[in-house]
């Protein structure tokens, strides 16, 4: 919901920042791979129960992950590169759920199981409908510039990260956020599902 807001806050510095990472040499792909390993690293410190250490990695996650794109785009952006990225995200996103299960099984696996398929529900939305868009040429840079078609919703990146955020400076909250957030992308999901199969008829009859 928030993410196209952020875009014109975080997008200047970030470009700014890939450009002279480029000039080094460094590869978007590299950077992509590092903050990957940056999440599963906040993932293990959270299941440990090292809250504020996964608290800072998956804050440096969130930096590559911004990192890498504008890198791609100061040099050359690849079907490879978007690829990595969006699914790597997508493990990142449901390691975090899955280590607070680990650290406190008992009154955290309900309430992670749910924000999971929460997830897998609006990713099912998200992806499912980034193919239809590709073949119909549906585009969007309401989102920054994508290496696939980004469908908008109530919970976006940012509304996550934030809700990651909360979990590891209050991790005896994790159900009572889990639950909740679970609901806002149950909402998001649905409304995504509406919305996608909207357009998709819309595109349908100016096609014919």
């Amino acid at each position: 919901m928030f993410d196209a807001r952020l875009r014109s806050l975080i997008d200047p510095p970030l470009t700014a920042a890939g450009r002279r990472i480029a000039a080094s040499g460094l590869p978007a792909d590299a950077i992509t791979l590092g903050g990957f390993a940056l999440g599963l690293a906040a993932a293990v410190a959270i299941a440990f129960g090292h809250y504020t250490l996964g608290l800072a990695l998956v804050a440096l996650n969130r930096v590559a992950d911004g990192l890498d794109g504008a890198v791609a785009r100061a040099t050359a952006k690849t079907d490879r590169g978007g690829f990595l990225d969006i699914v790597l995200d997508f493990f990142f996103y449901g390691a975090v759920p899955f280590a607070f299960a680990v650290a406190d099984p008992e009154n955290n696996a309900l309430a992670a199981a749910a924000l999971l398929l929460s997830f897998y529900a609006n990713g099912a939305c998200f992806l499912a409908f980034a193919i239809f868009a590709e073949r119909r040429g549906i585009e969007t840079s309401a989102q920054g510039q994508k290496s696939l078609f980004y469908l908008g919703g109530l919970a976006e990146g940012g509304e996550t990260i934030a809700a990651f955020v909360l979990m590891c400076l209050v991790p005896a909250w994790f159900p009572a956020i889990a639950w909740t957030f679970a609901a806002v992308c149950g909402i998001s999901a649905t409304a995504r599902l509406i919305m996608a199969a909207r357009v998709l008829a819309e595109a349908g009859r100016e096609s014919l």
